[in-house]
């Protein structure tokens, strides 16, 4: 099992190396976010929220870059397998269904963690800010987000039909965790009712340990608990709607 999704993810990773525009976005796409995110932080007030502009945006930065890296490039991955038949083939062998999805993962999975630990060693290092108050929170956001990212590009290539139109397709979750969950803007400093709707959606669960674990500072424990549990409601929702909605042949 290990050895096939391996094999996967060795020759995903060769075309990612080759496809310049989604070497891009994985690579630099990230990084150009985070000054984006700095520089329009820096006129909102932030004193609500207990962090500083820099604070907020690299925090909110490692939550872009999985959209980046692991949503966006797997949205585009996976349909276009699907379209070349390449899925369609690699199910008449011995990979089940979740390793060849798994597999197709890996390249975006390494470099999303690899991004989230430049970002982090970066800020403390170069930047400034204060270490991870509570690791163990930082690095279970990243990997659920992960998860859920692998999940939602699933059912969202489930209803693309071209590689074209997967940047129409992707622009909702973009968009709607960009201005709602609290990427550019931390729900702290925004009116209750609308922070409490912003926190049922799916990346916000994801942003709340993220930041909590690096910058501390985010509430009790029933807090994190609950931004625990929406992230999983999402990424347990995302997988029943691959299991029944993936499709592995051309769409015509």
């Amino acid at each position: 099992m290990t050895g096939r999704m391996g094999a996967l993810g060795r020759a995903e990773l060769t075309l990612l190396v080759r496809n310049k525009y989604a070497l891009f976005t994985a690579l630099l796409m990230p990084l150009l976010m985070v000054g984006v995110l700095r520089s329009s932080l820096d006129r909102v007030d932030l004193g609500r929220a207990g962090m500083s502009a820099l604070e907020a945006a690299l925090s909110g930065g490692v939550v872009m870059m999985l959209i980046l890296v692991v949503y966006l490039n797997l949205v585009s991955a996976y349909v276009s397998r699907r379209e070349e038949l390449v899925l369609k083939r690699l199910r008449t062998g011995e990979a089940s269904d979740r390793e060849i999805l798994t597999g197709t993962a890996l390249p975006a999975v390494v470099l999303a963690v690899a991004q989230s630990a430049l970002i982090v060693v970066a800020g403390v290092a170069l930047l400034d800010v204060k270490a991870p108050q509570r690791p163990e929170l930082l690095v279970g956001g990243v990997l659920l987000g992960i998860v859920m990212l692998i999940a939602l590009a699933g059912a969202t290539a489930a209803v693309t039909r071209t590689v074209e139109s997967a940047q129409i397709t992707t622009m909702p979750l973009f968009l709607i965790s960009a201005v709602g969950s609290g990427l550019f803007v931390p729900l702290e400093i925004l009116p209750d009712k609308v922070a409490s709707m912003c926190e049922l959606l799916p990346l916000t669960g994801v942003m709340t340990l993220v930041r909590a674990g690096w910058l501390g500072g985010a509430g009790d424990g029933g807090d994190l608990a609950g931004a625990a549990l929406t992230a999983l409601a999402w990424t347990v929702v995302s997988v029943f709607a691959v299991q029944r909605w993936f499709r592995w042949e051309p769409r015509r």
